[in-house]
């Protein structure tokens, strides 16, 4: 379960043998099934959670019950309502399962107590938030700048294998999109092709 963290760490940062040893008392094991939550709105989001498997969601539901997406996360991905993780308020955000998913979970207590016992993994953490800044600037960059077709073919290009995973009418909610807007953008395509 590990092997899939350590190489993604590995992408950024070395580690030493004896740290992906010491690393794996932080971390604590989790499933869950298709349709689980792992957070619901107004709870307190007790761990930031690292994907080894499976593919979960991030959204939040407005006053009218409209569910607006704000994240995918997929295997080698982190996955948290990141504000109320690190101050301790409620979540603003729902995150459940789209498929069974197995995770790696830390504590804000074992994450400090992680970046201070392996002083590498508060670079690779900080390399995280870098990329994660640059990717939450470019998506809204894109929709305020791209046509409906630009953003679809843009993830489709970018994670091609997502967009099999991915319910349609989910996609089309990341997207801004209503669900007939994404059906007719995708008939488009395919009739262009």
């Amino acid at each position: 379960m590990f092997e899939v963290l350590f190489s993604h760490i590995q992408e950024k940062v070395n580690l030493a043998d004896e740290e992906k040893e010491s690393l794996k008392n932080f971390f604590i094991p989790k499933k869950l099934r298709k349709r689980q939550y792992l957070l619901q709105e107004g709870d307190v989001c007790k761990y930031l959670c690292f994907v080894v498997k499976g593919l979960l969601r991030t959204y939040n539901v407005d006053d009218k019950g409209d569910e607006h997406m704000s994240l995918f996360g997929w295997e080698g991905w982190w996955i948290s309502d990141f504000n109320s993780f690190l101050s301790g308020e409620k979540a603003v955000f729902n995150i459940d399962a789209i498929e069974d998913t197995e995770l790696l979970m830390i504590s804000p207590e074992n994450y400090e107590a992680l970046t201070l016992a392996i002083p590498v993994m508060d670079r690779y953490f900080r390399i995280l938030y870098q990329n994660s800044i640059v990717t939450k600037e470019r998506r809204l960059m894109s929709s305020i700048t791209h046509t409906a077709e630009e953003k679809y073919s843009q993830l489709a290009t970018s994670h091609p294998q997502l967009i099999q995973r991915i319910p349609q009418n989910l996609i089309a909610s990341y997207l801004g999109l209503a669900p007939e807007t994404l059906s007719r953008i995708k008939k488009n395509i395919a009739i262009r092709k």
